[in-house]
């Protein structure tokens, strides 16, 4: 351990205080370079062309100097061996800034680049120290998982313990995991450091679905990953809004982040069958990941469609914007596009209009696939062709009128006089 040390009173302390120059010495200081020398003899001169006093122009003197801004000229006969005389300076030379700085704070600049340097290897050793004990972690879980099989909730304290246990458990993994993510982007990176643990995981033949945000499909450098990981096997699907970071690894180990910055490691049964309910929902709900046009226009559409319930339950614009994973720019945009297509001219009228029209429910289901044959539609029995509905009456809908069953009044007496006549054969 290093012990923390008091300042050492050798050297400069970098907090001490720039000597402050007020309006007489600035302007002082501004006639001296003019004249290019301050003597005591000019000092009434300078006092009168400046309008100051002679004490003011003294006291400036005085700051200027202690500012470095004025290096003080002495006789040849002044010794400067440390043993110095008493006798005043014969004039002031001016100095200009960049070197009063240099000669007024390279001691201090000195001594705060020793001390960073100090403080750079105080965080390496408090680093390495925390990394010999993060790694104790799955060793601690393993140990808690054996003394209550029943399942347990642990506490993961930082990023740095974080990172270590799902090294450890991915690494473990045989069957699936489950991510959730939310968030529009996804730092660089932080996907290059996901994209050869998630590749070595696919390798392996384990089974991998992940929720994103609609609003990846929009950031480049996502998009291009989850098609990366797409290719080989992955299976992405997005939400307009989904859970926060969830990662579940064999149905068995969950993973939550926790306020404190760190996660919470779940292995209580009960809780895991609650996460893998509400992810199978979820996935269930999203849509498949897809970058081609019509894939962005339809997500673009959902998008919107979300914003509007948001906005009818009177959210503010950040928090749609941070619900949804997108920028506050792109929200206010979408917003914009929507109270022109709703012809509203308010927030609160645009939600009050779409509640109104049935734009704030949920989706209705896809139309049948291709491949599902549709049921034939009912035809006349007379004529074989199509059968109309009727006009609407004015009166309105009769009480317990029944579908027509011929498609004119014509094809319906054609069927009536066949029938009188098949009654007639058959008397006969």
């Amino acid at each position: 351990m290093h012990p923390v040390t008091g300042p050492d009173p050798t050297v400069p302390d970098p907090t001490a205080d720039v000597p402050a120059l007020d309006s007489a010495a600035v302007t002082l200081y501004r006639w001296t370079v003019v004249h290019e020398r301050l003597t005591p003899a000019t000092l009434a001169q300078a006092a009168s062309e400046t309008d100051l006093t002679l004490p003011e122009c003294e006291a400036a003197v005085r700051q200027l100097t202690g500012a470095c801004l004025l290096q003080e000229l002495f006789p040849d006969d002044r010794r400067t061996d440390g043993n110095r005389t008493d006798a005043p300076p014969v004039a002031w030379q001016p100095v200009s800034p960049q070197a009063a700085t240099a000669q007024l704070l390279s001691a201090r600049d000195t001594a705060l680049r020793a001390r960073e340097e100090a403080l750079r290897e105080q965080r390496r050793i408090v680093q390495q120290q925390r990394d010999g004990l993060a790694a104790l972690v799955p060793v601690y879980l393993q140990a808690r998982q054996h003394a209550f099989p029943q399942g347990t909730i642990d506490r993961l304290p930082d990023k740095f313990a974080v990172r270590s246990l799902l090294a450890d458990v991915i690494d473990s993994c045989r069957s699936e995991v489950l991510v959730s993510k939310h968030g529009g982007s996804f730092s660089p990176a932080a996907l290059r450091e996901a994209l050869p643990r998630d590749l070595a995981l696919l390798d392996r033949g384990v089974r991998m679905r992940s929720l994103y945000q609609h609003a990846t499909r929009f950031d480049q450098p996502t998009r291009v990953h989850a098609e990366q990981l797409i290719e080989v096997g992955a299976e992405i699907r997005t939400l307009p809004e989904v859970l926060p970071q969830l990662i579940i690894v064999d149905g068995s180990l969950a993973l939550l982040p926790a306020s404190s910055g760190g996660a919470l490691i779940i292995r209580e049964p009960d809780l895991l069958s609650y996460l893998l309910t509400v992810f199978e929902r979820d996935w269930e709900n999203a849509a498949p990941f897809a970058s081609g046009p019509q894939a962005a226009h339809d997500v673009t559409k959902t998008m919107k469609q979300s914003i509007l319930v948001l906005l009818a339950k009177g959210l503010k614009d950040e928090s749609i914007a941070r619900r949804l994973g997108i920028s506050l720019r792109t929200c206010r945009r979408h917003v914009s596009d929507l109270l022109d297509g709703l012809g509203a001219h308010s927030r609160f009228q645009a939600g009050v209009v779409a509640e109104r029209l049935g734009l704030t429910s949920h989706p209705v289901p896809d139309a049948p696939a291709p491949d599902e044959e549709p049921e034939p539609a009912p035809a006349c029995p007379a004529c074989g062709g199509p059968l109309t509905a009727p006009a609407p009456s004015p009166a309105g809908p009769r009480p317990g009128g029944r579908p027509p069953r011929y498609c004119s009044p014509r094809c319906r007496s054609r069927a009536y006089r066949t029938r009188q006549r098949e009654r007639a054969d058959g008397v006969t």
